[in-house]
């Protein structure tokens, strides 16, 4: 839902009446993770999406008729072999989506919500907890936590229950992650009564692009498709220019290695050295490589790649922090113009997120969706 927040605080401060309809649990190939969320306003204007398509019709109207009861609700939609016309998902999966409405009097049970939805237009980084599966007295009830760990709202129930949903929620936080938790109506940690819905909302991660070529500017492009924040680093001022990369967050004149030492990294940041030239990129992978980073990937033929180790070695990097360097970079796509080349380095990224193997969908038997690992299991039908 937080990535909605954009448009859910205009709708906040204009007064409007909403629902959202939020994905919380997840089970099959279901086609939209936990947290995905559909808006509907109180005149029929409809933002996002929870299914790509497959049941989004049934869900606007869902969204409607709560708005009118104003009651919350958790509605399951799964496959139905016996009537495969029936409103479901075509392929497969099985989705738990909560409607909630906000507006007036209806905000009172999850009060933190705008709270949280200001927060995430504004970039700050929060998590918002909701009991999406328990007692109908505590269903939507929502605790908004800071990385600090101060909060606003509350579950109500046991008074260890705020307690140790504040906790989950600074650990995904601090993770960056959306993801579902079992805990029991007293606060215990043990599974038993409750679901929790833990959105994370944070600054979007780093890509830092190493080198100042055409190949680059399309990177540039495609990271920020991806949702990153791309700095593009060159030492040489002529070629790092604003004209050369209008779609990149920064642009620094500097040496790669000096730059990467000063700057912020983090668990999610991407590194892509495309300078290929060894005066740059040995300095540089030394001290990438040693980075608690996501994915490190350098450009260059498997010569250069079989030189550039060469010399890694003998400037004291290890065989371990040696394998963590993606090189040559990117997936074999047969790639060979600089957008063919940024899509094969922009899928091995993804790939290394989400744990893909990188190989073609068609007649494999490994899972299309691997949601489930953050989700956990689907709780029983509200």
């Amino acid at each position: 839902m937080l990535d909605l927040a954009g448009q859910l605080h205009e709708w906040i401060e204009e007064g409007r009446d909403f629902a959202v309809a939020t994905v919380v649990a997840v089970g099959g190939s279901a086609p939209r993770p936990p947290g995905a969320a559909l808006a509907v306003s109180a005149d029929g204007t409809a933002i996002g999406s929870v299914s790509g398509g497959c049941v989004e019709g049934a869900v606007y109207d869902l969204c409607l008729q709560v708005l009118q009861d104003g009651e919350t609700r958790v509605e399951r939609f799964g496959y139905s072999d016996e009537d495969a016309f029936a409103v479901g998902l075509t392929c497969g999966g099985i989705i738990d989506i909560m409607i909630t409405p906000y507006g007036g009097d209806r905000t009172a049970r999850a009060a933190a919500l705008p709270a949280a939805v200001s927060a995430a237009a504004h970039g700050e980084p929060v998590a918002l907890a909701r009991v999406v599966h328990g007692p109908a007295g505590l269903l939507g009830r929502a605790v908004l936590v800071r990385p600090d760990g101060t909060h606003e709202g509350g579950l109500g129930g046991h008074p260890d229950l705020d307690r140790t949903a504040i906790a989950q929620a600074r650990a995904l936080l601090e993770a960056g992650r959306t993801g579902t938790v079992e805990v029991s109506e007293d606060g215990s940690h043990c599974p038993g009564g409750l679901t929790l819905l833990v959105e994370s909302a944070v600054p979007a991660p780093r890509m830092i692009v190493f080198g100042a070529i055409d190949f680059a500017a399309a990177l540039v492009r495609a990271g920020k498709f991806l949702g990153y924040h791309v700095t593009v680093c060159d030492a040489r001022p002529v070629f790092a220019t604003r004209a050369r990369f209008p779609d990149a967050d920064e642009i620094v004149v500097d040496w790669p290695h000096r730059y990467l030492a000063s700057t912020d990294t983090d668990g999610r940041t991407v590194l892509c050295v495309l300078t290929h030239d060894a005066k740059f990129d040995i300095p540089l992978l030394t001290e990438a490589l040693r980075l608690p980073v996501a994915y490190v990937g350098a450009m260059g033929s498997r010569r250069t790649h079989e030189d550039r180790s060469r010399r890694l070695r003998e400037a004291g990097l290890s065989e371990r922090e040696l394998a963590r360097l993606r090189s040559p970079i990117g997936l074999d796509l047969g790639a060979r113009t600089p957008e063919e080349t940024a899509l094969s380095i922009a899928a091995e990224i993804v790939a290394a997120r989400h744990g893909g193997t990188g190989r073609p969908l068609t007649g494999s038997d490994t899972p299309i969706h691997r949601e489930e690992r953050v989700a956990g299991q689907l709780p029983q039908p509200v």
